[in-house]
């Protein structure tokens, strides 16, 4: 399992994800840049952030 917490890229979110996969994580995480924060595109720098603070859980 992964984990992730949007708090960890962008401070104050309180959004977080647990995921059987690092990709189901990045496609969660990018429904939630476009709906909570207006990202209408995911950025390689912010998908390297994203992939940095995943962390293995279980």
């Amino acid at each position: 399992m992964k984990s992730f917490a949007c708090g960890d890229v962008v401070p104050g979110c309180e959004a977080r994800w647990v995921c059987s996969t690092e990709d189901e994580v990045l496609f969660e995480v990018a429904a939630h840049a476009a709906s909570a924060h207006g990202l209408t595109e995911v950025s390689p720098d912010l998908v390297r952030s994203v992939r940095s603070a995943i962390v293995a859980v279980g």
